[in-house]
């Protein structure tokens, strides 16, 4: 039996923390197990974004304790964050390290830069989940090519959505952070308050309070709702009482949530960022399913808004190539075998 030991964040199964990271750090573990793995799983506590004394003490604990030679997948909101822990130790384990998202693509952040290119340049292997990420990783760090793989992230199949004659349930589902650009789609929201439309904004609410307040308070007489994060079969019913996806996001690597959005032929307004272009598609008549504005761009995303509101056979030609899109979408089979394939190499 292949054995792999998974360094992760704690708290990946927390309900209160949903997010696309943990989401595929599970569902790639399960897979790799129903593949027949040997998944030892360690969950590491720390802030690491900056990681303090005690995190770092706790992941080379974790480590020292996991036999030469093996096999290590490290999730790399840790990894990349850790170099005078896992510099070292790549020269007895094959570390193998999971990019959800560059640190490095941080505008003017040379020190996580630099910590994150020690990193992946002592790895055995690096998995990213665009191919947008990994040319970023390739042209921050002068990686070898052959060295660092794309994994997607799957869709689960889905009912269809059945919308609203007016399209305007509006569902944006991201953390209440300024990286995922709430402030730009309340801003956005303001200008069209002409028109009838609602907002949910699901997503956790911990990560910035004070931004969370700020928003909360531009919420437009209650037409936009916060109402935290949603999971399972609650945020399936906020998916199937929407009429499109709106991200506003500043940065993201594939966008999970568009995926989860397009295997119930649900249209998409996004900012034109990162690999979320890749994660839209095509549907089969080269229709992408999605209105997509400049980033940062408030008055690009009302325009684009108010032409989804005001336009019928708009939203019915988003809406087909949306469905057409669906079809296509790849599996988490997909993902995990292309995981192991990396773990597997790294292993001889």
């Amino acid at each position: 039996m292949t054995t792999v030991h998974a360094v992760l964040p704690d708290g990946i199964d927390d309900p209160a923390r949903p997010s696309g990271g943990n989401v595929y750090d599970r569902r790639v573990c399960d897979g790799l197990a129903a593949l027949g793995w040997a998944v030892h799983e360690h969950a590491v506590a720390g802030f690491w974004d900056r990681p303090d004394a005690a995190a770092l003490a706790a992941l080379a604990g974790v480590l020292a304790g996991i036999p030469d030679g093996a096999v290590v997948l490290l999730d790399g909101l840790i990894a990349s964050a850790a170099p005078e822990v896992l510099v070292p130790e790549a020269r007895r384990l094959r570390l193998v390290v999971l990019v959800h998202m560059p640190l490095g693509d941080r505008p003017r952040d040379e020190d996580a830069r630099r910590r994150e290119h020690a990193v992946l340049s002592a790895a055995a292997g690096v998995v990213t989940t665009s191919a947008w990420a990994r040319a970023r990783l390739l042209e921050l760090y002068a990686l070898p090519a052959g060295a660092v793989h794309v994994a997607h992230p799957g869709a689960d199949t889905a009912e269809l959505t059945s919308g609203t004659a007016t399209g305007g349930a509006l569902l944006c589902v991201a953390a209440i952070t300024f990286d995922k650009g709430h402030d730009l789609l309340l801003e956005a929201l303001a200008t069209i308050s002409d028109l009838t439309w609602s907002c949910v904004c699901v997503g956790r609410l911990d990560r910035d309070p004070a931004f969370v307040d700020a928003m909360r308070r531009r919420s437009l007489d209650g037409r936009v709702q916060f109402p935290g994060p949603r999971r399972g079969a609650e945020l399936d019913r906020s998916y199937a009482a929407a009429d499109v996806l709106v991200l506003a996001s500043r940065a993201e690597t594939y966008g999970m949530v568009v995926i989860e959005a397009l295997a119930r032929g649900l249209p998409v307004i996004a900012a034109d960022i990162g690999g979320l272009t890749e994660a839209l598609g095509h549907g089969a008549d080269e229709i992408r399913p999605a209105l997509l504005i400049p980033p940062d761009d408030a008055a690009a995303l009302a325009a684009a808004l108010r032409s989804w509101l005001g336009d019928g056979q708009l939203r019915a030609r988003l809406r087909r190539a949306a469905m057409q899109r669906r079809e296509s979408l790849p599996g988490w089979s997909n993902t995990t075998s292309v995981l192991a394939a990396v773990l597997a190499e790294a292993s001889r």
